[in-house]
């Protein structure tokens, strides 16, 4: 049975779309028993982040019919009534196999050659593992995947500069204040992502870290390790006369911070610039505020522009890297006894499905 991929990502849909389609992964095991309860797949996983939501699976349907019914399944699910283009795609083999390993390398991340992204879809394939959502297909291609994205780290140079979305935003707040010496920094939302990140301003000279949460003992655990303070989520807003640049990574359906709340807080900062960064999805502040005067606010689609300034530095490692990625491919195809020609990765168009661009 053949392994294919349906998804949307950063390069075919904004923010505004992505987040609607957004899991949590507490409904990750319950949707993956359905969809095989339902007859749509037999082997399955769920790849839910900031830059994108994709569905691996295993599928005795042929190319058409499941891309129809996963297509459908997703809409159905999250309610999701608008019409839609060229958002989401289709891929079958090769192309699956071959997207599968590219995602895991960072060569279709919004920062080229990332690494957040490995232990995101670890994350993911752990979590399809532990609820027997995966089989002896998806089970050798994810671990296969691991393994070429450990060879692209120490055979190219694909991960040259910044390399994060947390690197990437620091570099935005330092195109904001020029310095951040000295810079008061909260994080509201204690993950990975906003861990990484709070990590990234104390590096480059920011004076301390506030982190709230909605497990207070998490973050208590997280400002200790940063040496900063935690403070009780409901409390995070009383902190805004002191601080300069927030970083935003809750997993709250809604917004956390719109215009009418955020002109309440800031009405005793007299005119002291503040820096919101959203790497939330589905987003953490209504982007009504940036029209507020003294605020800036950026989400992780804003955080392209500066991604692209780093990109040339790794356009040359490209040819190398998916040189390895259609070798690891082919020869994953081969032992699997399915003898097809593999071309070069192209578009799969199915209706208003197509492959992701680069």
């Amino acid at each position: 049975m053949p392994i294919v991929v349906l998804g949307l990502n950063h390069h075919t849909a904004p923010v505004t779309i992505r987040e609607r389609f957004a899991f949590a992964d507490s409904v990750v095991p319950e949707t993956l028993s359905r969809m095989k309860s339902e007859g749509l797949i037999q082997e399955g996983v769920i790849l839910s982040t900031c830059n994108r939501v994709e569905i691996y699976a295993v599928t005795e349907n042929d190319s058409g019919e499941a891309g129809k019914n996963l297509t459908r399944f997703l809409r159905d699910f999250h309610r999701f009534e608008q019409a839609l283009s060229d958002e989401f795609y289709f891929l079958p083999e090769p192309q699956s196999i071959q997207h599968l390993f590219k995602v895991s390398c960072g060569l279709d991340s919004m920062v080229l050659g990332e690494t957040e992204i490995l232990g995101q879809l670890k994350k993911a394939y752990d979590l399809a593992l532990q609820h027997k959502h995966t089989g002896s297909r998806l089970n050798k291609a994810f671990q296969r995947a691991f393994n070429v994205a450990k060879q692209i780290r120490t055979e190219t140079n694909i991960q040259r500069g910044n390399t994060s979305v947390a690197s990437v935003a620091v570099e935005l707040a330092e195109k904001i204040f020029n310095s951040l010496n000295e810079r008061q920094v909260m994080v509201v939302g204690a993950g990975e992502t906003s861990e990484r990140t709070a990590r990234a301003l104390l590096g480059r000279g920011a004076r301390s870290i506030i982190v709230s949460n909605r497990s207070f003992d998490r973050a208590e655990v997280l400002a200790k390790e940063l040496g900063g303070r935690a403070i009780p989520f409901e409390s995070w807003a009383g902190e805004f006369d002191l601080i300069d640049i927030v970083i935003t990574s809750t997993s709250a359906p809604h917004y956390v911070l719109d215009r009418p709340k955020l002109e309440a807080l800031i009405r005793h900062r007299r005119g002291k610039p503040l820096l919101l960064v959203d790497i939330a999805v589905p987003r953490d502040i209504d982007p009504a505020v940036n029209m507020l005067d003294n605020v800036y606010l950026y989400n992780v689609d804003d955080l392209q522009t500066i991604a692209d300034e780093s990109l040339k530095q790794r356009q040359e490692e490209i040819t190398k890297c998916m040189a390895i990625i259609e070798g690891k491919s082919r020869a994953f195809l081969q032992e699997g006894r399915v003898h097809r020609h593999i071309d070069p990765p192209s578009s799969t168009s199915f209706g208003q499905l197509s492959a992701p661009t680069s």
